[in-house]
């Protein structure tokens, strides 16, 4: 009789721990150009190459080059670099705030502006966002005021969620940023009803999922996909691969399968990989995917690969967990940098101009950061009332709620 081994689980392992030298050989990287631009209404099974490679625009050299090049204007792209440079000062200028004690909580996008504000530029007023805490420019790049923005990490007497929501977690319809959720994934299934619901009622509006690589692990991610596919709901959705869930590496999440957007293949759902440091890219594949749910053609699933630059969050200290130097040995470079070194071979741009700008925008939000502070901080200044909590949580208030106001004597 023979004994058979003990089993054992297989726990993945990052290619290299903090103190290691950084090992990005995993990411393989098309030329730009190299990857062809499907028809919109493509049958999803003949292009099931596109979730294992990366679609890119600009080349080393600063060109842009390959069917998905030409979409954007000189104008367009300097206004998409302004809004990510606004995203980078605005983003700077609350960590150091968060750090005096301003406001409790903060988080960067350092290294990921160019996905969020490009995407936005491809939507149509009206369209819904469903987003994680890491997609902020698409208020910056649809014209949302800073002021609103700062009032609300602040939590101060203008914080437009009257201190009901954690910092960074912002809301508005009227831009199309449906209120952030903490909780990751729960975007997706919402996303997908927002769109399905949109649809039932013959309207023209579509949606947009938004979730990070670790998060892909969660229930809800899958089961958006079975209903996205099944009634080929209007909606994008989108998976942000910045290789880090807070300190777990992409490898738990993905279960040692290809890439993430192969997941939509098993739903029968176009999938896409994309430079997610290539602003240009970013917006030409966001309007193919944009353009298929405008079109009835259904849902369309998009990888962003990018890395977090920075720390999660102000509570995380990457150096625990990964080489100090790892964000400069990332091969896709910094979105900032590629879109600037574009615009300066097409003779639009130079280094003086970009110095000037971002001179001009730091001053832009100093002012937006000094109005806020007036209304109030963390710790001074204006506060929003008690009596805010129970309102806006029914359409109409009922009497429990009215009871527990008085007793509260707000």
């Amino acid at each position: 009789m023979t004994t058979d081994a003990p089993l054992s689980l297989h726990v993945p392992e990052p290619a290299v721990r903090p103190g290691g030298a950084p090992d990005f050989s995993n990411v393989k990287i098309p030329k730009a150009g190299a990857v062809p631009k499907p028809d919109i209404d493509v049958d999803p099974e003949s292009i099931r190459d596109l979730a294992f490679s990366i679609i890119r625009v600009l080349n080393r050299r600063g060109e842009a080059v390959g069917p998905w090049a030409g979409l954007l204007s000189e104008e367009e792209l300097i206004e998409g670099m302004r809004h990510m440079m606004t995203l980078r000062a605005f983003d700077a200028r609350m960590l150091i705030a968060q750090r005096q004690g301003k406001t409790s909580f903060y988080m960067q996008h350092l290294g990921e502006e160019a996905i969020s504000c490009a995407f936005r530029r491809a939507l149509s007023p009206g369209d819904m966002n469903f987003p994680t805490y890491r997609q902020a420019g698409l208020l910056i790049a649809d014209g949302y005021p800073m002021v609103d923005m700062m009032c609300q990490i602040y939590s101060n007497a203008r914080d437009p969620l009257k201190g009901r929501q954690l910092p960074v977690m912002y809301s508005s319809k009227e831009h199309g940023f449906f209120t952030i959720s903490g909780n990751l994934a729960t975007q997706y299934i919402q996303a997908v009803g927002w769109a399905m619901a949109s649809a039932i009622r013959n309207d023209s509006k579509i949606a947009a999922a938004w979730i990070g690589d670790g998060s892909t692990a969660e229930s809800d991610f899958h089961a958006a996909l079975v209903f996205a596919s099944t009634y080929k709901a209007p909606v994008i959705l989108n998976i942000v691969n910045n290789q880090w869930a807070i300190s777990t590496f992409q490898g738990i999440a993905r279960g040692g399968s290809g890439t993430f957007a192969a997941r939509g293949l098993g739903f029968g759902i176009p999938s896409l990989r994309v430079d997610g440091n290539d602003y240009l890219a970013v917006y030409a594949v966001a309007k193919w995917a944009v353009e298929r749910a405008r079109r009835n053609l259904g849902p369309t699933l998009v990888e962003y690969v990018t890395y977090r630059a920075g720390a999660h969050s102000t509570s995380d200290d990457p150096s625990a967990y990964r080489p100090k130097t790892e964000s400069d040995a990332w091969p896709l470079g910094d979105p900032i940098i590629r879109l600037k070194n574009h615009l300066i071979v097409r003779g639009v741009w130079s280094e003086e101009r970009h110095k000037q700008a971002e001179a001009e925008i730091l001053d832009t939000v100093i002012a937006a950061q000094k109005e806020a502070e007036s209304y109030g901080t963390l710790h001074a200044g204006g506060k929003p009332s008690a009596r805010d909590m129970f309102d806006g949580v029914y359409a109409e208030m009922p009497p429990h709620l009215r009871r527990q106001r008085q007793q509260a004597g707000v």
